[in-house]
């Protein structure tokens, strides 16, 4: 952590390429810091000047008399080499390479950026960048503007980190027309040395920065990340960080084999990432901003320290003058998964005895348009001390007599006695501008439109969700790894990468999964025989390596309770197979004992180069691809992420006895959930899995494999 002070808090700054022509980087980013108060020294580098702004220049970083904590090197590839092997001579702690032309342009840019690396890592130096727009921390004890935008953002208590640098500069600007004031702030451009997560774990530690803004673009971690960033998101003291990814629409899908495949594209990764470490997902700027102002909202606690306000629950008050607005915050609040709060009877008296005959006085209170701050204080402070109320959204419009200053002091007033969150609501710009200047000036949030304040309360409750989730104790299971990695060994060995239903059962069996009794036949009589050994009612599916989704080859005939409809549907479905694909191996047909009824649902896996298995669940069979219902998670989990998978999909209703339907075996899907992670995870040759569809059954039944497709990675 003491050498990413020296990148936040440097005592002494040395700019390797400051130039004295305005509008050069060099040039610029030395005058940012110059101009922005910077507390500690600053040394302009540049073999061709005497002085850059008035400040005496050095030919070398070497040449410098002092001790150098920060380099700041703005110079072509080829130069910023041997001026970061200087700067490590010095004995420099931070090096922030702004320059651009290294990994991103490939090729000898790349090898580049592997010897800045190379030399970074053996020296303890910490590397930023290259390719970014540089650092910046505002807090009164540093003043340092070291980018090349010229704007330095007020001072806060929120940090943000982007990968992208033009990204920064548009923030900037945002922040400033929203007086928004930030802790840290830092573009990492290609992530050479300090990637995010370095950051992440960094301002957690921070005890300036209270809630954490990122905008990225890729990940070159997976479970590592998971594991890290929980600790922050949940462990002691937590960070709420708010992030933005983009490319969410893009084409991410591959083509692929399995249902797994066809549904996980990049961005399912993204969004496994972020729900299993517990990063709050937001899908624009404007949201960014107007979660952290709900999340950098705190309240000084008994013990004198301050404390972030978290609702307990999703049960919302409405106060509001107006009653247009009041419907519209009361619809977003309901579609953001939050509930309008039922008051008390204590509360409902309370509201009666303060306002007027014509005020509504149950949710969303409604105190009329010429309500005076006194009306609202009473509204706000009855509902907020109502039990049954986890906050309160405040709305406030334009009247002739409306006294926004007022009213914003009244907000505050009460917020600060209550641990509560309150979010206000001041729609217009000029009349209402008093209230919110005075709402800003005092940390509380305030937002132009209703629904910016419904979905920033529900970002809360989310967190609050996350903060409170329970704890199951885990599942001890004891797999059969030694023959998993057989049959994998085998199949392999045999040219085999995409096993058939039977290589794919004996290998499920391994980690516990429940299948049916499955033969091969090779013949019509066989199979006949074989139905009749297992006992009717028999399943029948074509076997061949070429076609994977049976369904669609017209390769399933189920139901089958005699001899001779099993002959029959032997020679259809063999049939059937050749017309799909005329080059298919056919290697017979499976006979499977029919299994008990049960709700169909999906299990899947798709392997990713850089984040490992992505797991899948949702509702199976051929609904899978209709409604595309299912959640996603990067192995290995455990079982308390397994129940949050199964119960993240819509159709989890459909599990819990809908409609007079059994309750499902939904512990057993968990244990299937758990054992596929740990599959996948013991056996990286796994590359591709569908279990569809698992039949559930009825509560303490079980479930069953009805169908599998497997595929590995060919061997090197």
């Amino acid at each position: 952590m003491e050498r990413l002070d020296a990148i936040f808090s440097p005592e002494s700054i040395a700019v390797v390429g400051a130039s004295a022509t305005p509008g050069k980087v060099g040039h610029d980013i030395f005058a940012n810091i110059l101009k922005g108060g910077y507390t500690g020294t600053l040394y302009p580098v540049n073999p061709n000047s005497k002085s850059i702004l008035c400040v005496k220049a050095y030919k070398t970083i070497i040449d410098i008399p002092d001790s150098v904590e920060l380099a700041i090197i703005i110079l072509p590839p080829k130069l910023a080499l041997p001026s970061v092997e200087q700067a490590i001579e010095k004995g420099v702690k931070g090096i922030v390479v702004v320059s651009a032309g290294f990994r991103e342009v490939g090729g000898k840019g790349a090898e580049m950026e592997d010897k800045l690396i190379a030399m970074c890592k053996a020296s303890g130096a910490r590397l930023v960048g290259p390719n970014c727009l540089g650092v910046i921390n505002p807090l009164a004890g540093v003043r340092m503007n070291a980018s090349f935008s010229s704007r330095m953002p007020h001072a806060g208590n929120i940090s943000f980190i982007s990968q992208s640098g033009a990204l920064c500069t548009a923030v900037l600007d945002f922040a400033a027309d929203r007086d928004f004031g930030f802790s840290k702030f830092i573009s990492i451009g290609n992530k050479a040395d300090v990637d995010e997560l370095d950051l992440l774990r960094y301002l957690h530690e921070d005890p300036d920065t209270d809630v954490i803004m990122i905008y990225q673009e890729s990940l070159g971690r997976g479970s590592e990340f998971i594991k890290a960033v929980k600790e922050i998101t949940s462990g002691y003291q937590p960070t709420p960080i708010l992030a933005i990814k983009s490319g969410r629409t893009s084409a991410g899908a591959r083509a692929a084999a399995s249902h797994t495949g066809a549904l996980a594209g990049s961005e399912a990764v993204y969004d496994a990432i972020f729900e299993q470490a517990g990063i709050i997902r937001v899908d624009t700027i404007d949201e960014l901003f107007d979660f952290a102002t709900a999340f950098a909202c705190k309240k000084e606690s008994a013990l004198g320290k301050m404390a972030r306000k978290i609702p307990n629950g999703n049960r919302v008050a409405i106060v509001t003058n107006a009653g247009g607005p009041g419907i519209l915050a009361t619809d977003m609040t309901m579609s953001s998964g939050l509930e309008l709060a039922e008051f008390s009877n204590e509360t409902i008296e309370v509201l009666a005895s303060h306002l007027p005959v014509a005020a509504n006085i149950h949710n969303p209170v409604d105190v009329i348009g010429d309500a005076a701050y006194d009306r609202y204080e009473n509204a706000l402070a009855a509902v907020i001390n109502d039990d049954g109320v986890d906050g309160a959204l405040v709305i406030l419009t334009p009247q002739s007599m409306t006294d926004a200053e007022g009213t914003a002091k009244a907000i505050v007033k009460i917020a600060r006695r209550s641990s509560k969150p309150i979010l206000s609501c001041f729609m217009g710009v000029v009349d209402v501008s008093a209230g919110v200047k005075y709402l800003q000036e005092y940390g509380y949030p305030v937002y132009k439109f209703p629904e910016n304040a419904a979905k920033s309360f529900a970002a809360l409750f989310r967190f609050s969700r996350w903060l409170n989730r329970q704890h199951l104790a885990q599942f001890k299971f004891r797999h059969d790894k030694n023959r998993a990695a057989a049959i994998i060994k085998k199949c392999l060995a045999a040219n085999k990468t995409r096993l058939g239903e039977l290589d794919g059962i004996e290998l499920l069996k391994c980690y516990g999964l429940n299948v049916l009794p499955t033969k091969l036949a090779k013949t019509a009589e066989e199979a006949a025989t074989l139905a009749s050994d297992m006992e009717f009612p028999v399943v029948l599916k074509i076997a061949s390596s070429q076609i994977l989704h049976k369904s669609d080859a017209k390769g399933v005939i189920v139901g089958l309770k005699t001899r001779d409809e099993v002959k029959k549907a032997f020679d259809r479905i063999t049939a059937n197979a050749i017309a799909y694909d005329s080059n298919a191996v056919i290697d017979g047909v499976l006979v499977v004992k029919m299994a008990a009824p049960g709700e169909e649902v999906i299990l899947g896996v798709n392997r990713y180069p850089v984040f490992g298995p992505l797991l899948m669940f949702g509702l199976g069979g051929i609904f899978v691809e209709v409604f595309k219902d299912v959640e996603f998670r990067v192995a290995p989990i455990g079982r308390n992420e397994a129940r949050r998978m199964i119960r993240g999909i819509r159709g989890y209703k459909l599990l819990r006895g809908f409609r007079g339907k059994p309750v499902g075996d939904v512990e057993v899907i968990e244990k299937a959930l758990v054992s596929i992670s740990d599959m996948v995870t013991d056996n990286p040759e796994i590359m591709e899995m569908d279990i569809n569809p698992l039949l559930v059954h009825e509560e303490g039944c079980g479930a069953t494999v009805a169908d599998c497709r497997i595929i590995l990675k060919a061997a090197d």
